[in-house]
């Protein structure tokens, strides 16, 4: 990989960067090697003629940050040796003046940033070592203070800049210019309030509060030129400074290219990223551009050549004007080659085409993914999967139904219907309560299979609402309700009743609880501390997760960044925190009731009281192939994995095929050879690529810097080096790796960067044959991931798609249940790892089936934290990952597996009230996998604080077996359990947090 950059020469000193293993210039002897940890990543070495008590040099270093005169700078002579008698003169970011001993002739190494890391390796602390003085008093004395008798002394002779890595290195656009250049720029240029500096695309702007040298050296304004291919995606970029003062509203206005042959390409191929774009759902958006006084603000912009332009030179311009100033023309050049780009030039992320794909609109439509089915319309009855949403004439659902049966793994004869009454959203004031209404049925309208929506207009006593409304064939139905006061209006309250079934209400997350039995009643209010706007509550084949938002719902940062970006309060519900959610288990329904309290709504004032709802569960389980998919979670040698049983491995970051977090398109050669010799062997292999954070090595970092905040995240900076070095702060330090020193920023929640994520995924889909991904805490909501499912689907047969989350259940993460959090990604994923910081320990079974699981919502999982409980997680289907750790070993399972034939088996939980195998005890569990009339594999755990017996109760018609004629036999596993052997009816011992696996024939 390399990261296109050159060497550069200013002022007759050559800058180059060297390797980070070797990082000096081949005739530098071996001491000159440095460790970035110790003496910073950047130096400039000096050439010492002859021995000298004191030798002086001044350094050319073009600094752009911001307080060079507050940083240590070392000195180290041709023996690696750090000298103490080293003098600072005046230190700016112009440069630096240094005198220090010197005991011998040869090349002195000048490190200028040292810095000291502490904290977690993973999320380093790094602050730069301070300025100080350990000369001899002495030898201070000697020399003095005076400029000129510095001068007088023999001077060392700068010879380069060096990096401690290529990567490391400053660019061009990072050596600032002079306060002398800057002054006569601005001299050359006394009436213009705006300067405009075009770019080319290997030369991003990185510093924005300071000019780079080369700008002010050949000054503002000229013409861009550059060449491209037919067919390639040209990027460039304007910068635009406003020295003087701000400067408000930049605009662009682009003019058709003309070639000199008649060849034309319109304007309209131009766009430009700052200005706007298409978001993440798909709707265009238009940004405001306003330049602080000092700041230096670029203007990315791409051309599309068409595949059809002839070759030749095409002439336009580009217009920039901002209020209150003049427009100014800049005249463009474009020399279009005679050969065809290859998919628009993407294949190369350094040049910089793929910033097309921040625009991109694939998979942004209503079309269907596997499994779900087309919704039907029958009068006021929604038809999905598994469901149907039946509206009364409020638009609110009248009746919600399930057809899934307890198993998980197909559909019950009778349906479960989940209201006791329709939902109500209620105002109430003086004169009673009043129930939004309307007439007649809602009209329901078709977008595709995959959505509906309806629009209505509603009363609720002194209010008048607009009701707009949408059902996916997910189950998820989304509700904009705005409502107006006629007139000055006092209000006791504005409530949405949800009256549900009682067997139905038979476990609850949320509102500050784990997975568990649904509490009698709960009381719960708004409090941003917490990450946290609803509650999910149901049984395993019937359940309803509900949210409370408004118009300005964001969604919050997650993963030990809650607080930097928590959530919104709404306005409407939240009322100035007298809002709330009650849950009662009444005498008729279990009733969940959101309220917002008392207030004075003026005439004509608009609320929004929105609500976002998903019917469970999603689709059925599929225990046969879950159980045929054999994972390995290590970059490793293929023909030892399939060796040892597995049949898919996850890529993580920091491995050779794709070593930067969240960008896996730097090593394609190497990725694609690997999963091509995964296909060979009838294996699949899944990568890690999301985008909760960013590595620094993506090529477009600077472009989403020039974005502000829309891409990434807002913060107070610090962090890995690299970040602190050329970032400028304003960010959001994230994961770091050290072996390799890859260091990411968070991005925001949702923004463009999910439409370069989904094109990226069709991309690595197509060039490189990945078979799903490996996602783990994921930023971007449902929106994107049905995009990534179709992108999947439409690329690779049976695509895998694997959840990973570490429990967000603490302080730092809002105390969100990571169940709830990710409950709108369920529907398109295949399987939850759920994960590191949960407790398989010491929490109920109630927990692990509502909030490890995933089988309520038609998903299945597996165990991560200290290698999981391997018997309470068989009754749910679950094991540990092979590769990960030396404890995490499935094997001893996966070969009972095959030798009962798991895959062959119906997997009936200890949930289902008819399952064929009983304990008769609540605190010791049993799934059966059925294989009816040949064998039965029975999972046994308990949560009993001690030793135990046991008597199973087994239906054995059920199983299509004999009592008379059939053992139970436990083989031996090793790290499971030892061989033994019951009779049926004979009582079984049962260690605390441990159990068996019998097989019955």
């Amino acid at each position: 990989m390399g990261n296109r950059r050159s060497a550069w020469i200013v002022a007759g000193v050559l800058l180059c960067a060297a390797s980070w293993a070797n990082a000096t210039a081949p005739d530098m002897p071996p001491s000159l090697r440095w460790a970035a940890s110790t003496l910073g990543n950047h130096r400039y070495l000096v050439q010492v003629d002859g021995p000298a008590n004191a030798v002086h040099v001044v350094i050319p270093w073009r600094r752009r940050d911001a307080h060079p005169d507050q940083v240590a700078v070392i000195v180290v002579d041709p023996d690696g040796k750090s000298l103490s008698n080293v003098l600072r003169g005046t230190i700016n970011r112009a440069s630096g003046e240094l005198v220090f001993q010197a005991a011998q002739a040869g090349i002195y190494a000048i490190y200028y940033q040292p810095y000291v890391s502490s904290g977690r390796s993973n999320y380093p602390t790094v602050t730069y070592a301070p300025s100080k003085q350990d000369a001899d008093a002495a030898w201070s004395r000697k020399l003095g203070a005076s400029a000129q008798a510095w001068r007088s002394l023999p001077q060392a002779h700068v010879l380069r800049y060096e990096a401690v890595d290529d990567f490391d290195a400053y660019t061009t656009m990072e050596r600032a210019a002079t306060p002398e250049q800057l002054k006569a720029l601005l001299s050359a240029h006394s009436n213009e309030a705006l300067l405009f500096f075009p770019e080319t695309r290997a030369n991003p702007v990185r510093m924005f509060d300071t000019l780079p040298e080369s700008w002010a050296q050949r000054g503002p304004g000229g013409s861009f030129s550059d060449s491209a291919l037919r067919g390639e995606y040209l990027s460039f970029q304007i910068g635009a400074w406003a020295p003087r003062d701000h400067v408000d509203n930049v605009r662009v206005e682009f003019s058709d290219l003309s070639g000199v042959d008649g060849g034309r390409i319109p304007a309209g191929a131009f766009t430009c990223f700052n200005l706007g774009g298409i978001d993440f759902t798909g709707k265009p958006f238009t940004l405001r551009v306003d330049v602080a006084q000092g700041r230096v603000q670029p203007l990315w912009i791409g051309l599309d050549i068409p595949e059809s332009a002839k070759p030749g030179v095409y002439r336009g311009e580009v217009t920039i004007t901002a209020d209150g100033l003049p427009p100014q023309k800049l005249p463009l050049v474009i020399t279009v080659g005679d050969g065809l780009a290859v998919a628009h030039g993407d294949d190369d992320p350094f040049k910089l085409t793929r910033l097309r794909w921040l625009n991109s609109t694939l998979a942004q439509d209503d079309s269907l993914v596997k499994p779900f089915t087309a919704i039907t319309v029958n009068g006021p009855t929604l038809g999905i999967l598994g469901r149907d949403v039946t509206l009364a004439p409020s638009g609110l659902p009248a009746q919600i139904t399930s057809h899934f049966d307890e198993r998980m793994t197909g559909f019950a004869k009778q349906p479960k219907p989940l209201l006791a009454a329709p939902m109500r959203l209620v105002v109430q004031d003086a004169t009673g309560e009043h129930a939004m209404d309307a007439s007649g049925i809602p009209k329901v309208q078709r977008d595709g299979p995959g959505k509906v929506h309806w629009q209505l207009s509603t009363t609720a006593g002194p209010l008048q609402g607009e009701v707009n409304a949408s059902l996916e064939a997910d189950g998820t139905l989304v509700y904009a309700i705005a409502l107006t006061a006629k007139q000055t209006t006092t209000l006791q309250d504005i409530r949405l009743d949800i009256p549900l079934n009682r067997d139905v209400a038979q476990y609850q997350f949320g509102l500050g609880r784990q997975g568990d039995h649904a509490p009698t009643e709960l009381d719960w209010k708004w409090n941003v501390q917490n990450n946290q706007d609803g509650a999910w509550i149901g049984t395993v084949n019937a359940g309803l997760a509900f949210h409370l938002r408004d118009e300005h719902y964001l969604r919050p940062l997650n993963t030990n960044f809650y607080h930097q970006q928590p959530l919104r309060m709404p306005v409407s519900w939240d009322n100035r925190g007298q809002g709330g959610i009650r849950l009662r288990n009444e005498r008729t329904d279990y009733l969940a009731e959101a309220f917002s309290g008392p207030r004075t709504m003026q005439a004509g004032e608009t609320l929004r009281y929105d609500v976002v709802m998903r019917v469970t569960p999603f689709k059925t389980i599929n225990p046969s192939e879950h159980f045929s998919e054999r994972f390995f979670h290590k970059y490793g040698d293929l023909d030892a994995i399939k060796a040892d049983g597995a049949n898919v491995v996850n890529i993580h970051h920091a491995t050779p095929i794709n070593p930067w977090i969240n960008y896996p398109f730097l090593e394609p050669d190497a990725m694609r050879a690997y999963i091509d010799a995964a296909h060979q062997r009838d294996m699949r292999v899944k990568i890690y690529y999301t985008v909760r954070e960013l590595s620094d090595r993506a090529p477009e970092l600077p472009v989403l810097k020039s974005l502000g905040h829309e891409v990434i995240s807002a913060g107070k900076g610090g962090g890995f080096s690299w970040l602190q070095e050329h970032l400028d702060g304003d960010y959001i330090a994230a994961w770091h790796v050290p072996e390799n020193r890859d260091a990411a920023v968070i991005n925001a929640g949702q923004s463009r960067w999910h439409n370069y994520y989904i094109e990226g995924l069709d991309w690595l889909a197509r060039n490189m044959g990945i078979d799903g991904l490996y996602l783990d805490d994921v930023a971007y909501d449902r929106t994107t991931m049905k995009r990534v499912r179709k992108v999947l689907e439409a690329r690779r047969p049976h695509p895998l798609i694997d959840l990973h989350s570490a429990s967000q259940y603490n302080p730092r993460d809002g105390y969100i249940n990571s169940a709830l959090l990710y409950m709108e990604l369920f529907p398109y994923i295949d399987r939850l790892w759920f994960g590191e910081e949960f407790d398989y320990e010491k929490t109920s079974p109630a927990y692990w089936l509502t909030e490890i699981s995933g089988i309520p919502y038609g998903v299945m999982g597996e165990m991560l934290q200290n290698d999981g409980n391997l018997w309470r997680g068989m009754l749910f289907g679950m094991t540990n990952r092979l590769g990960w750790s030396p404890g995490s070993d499935p094997r001893g399972l996966w070969k009972l597996w095959d030798d009962f034939g798991i895959s062959q088996a119906d997997m009936v939980g200890w949930w289902v009230h008819d399952t064929p195998v009983k304990t008769g005890r609540d605190d010791v569990l049993a799934t059966s996998y059925v294989r009816k009339g040949k064998r039965t594999l029975i999972a046994l755990a308990s949560w009993a604080p001690e030793k135990t017996e046991v008597k199973l109760t087994i239906d054995w018609h059920a199983l299509g077996l004999s009592a008379s004629k059939v053992t139970l036999v436990a083989p031996a596993v090793n790290g499971f359990q030892s061989a033994a052997t019951f009779k049926p009816g004979e009582a079984i011992a049962v260690e605390p947090g441990k159990g068996w696996l019998l097989v019955v024939e």
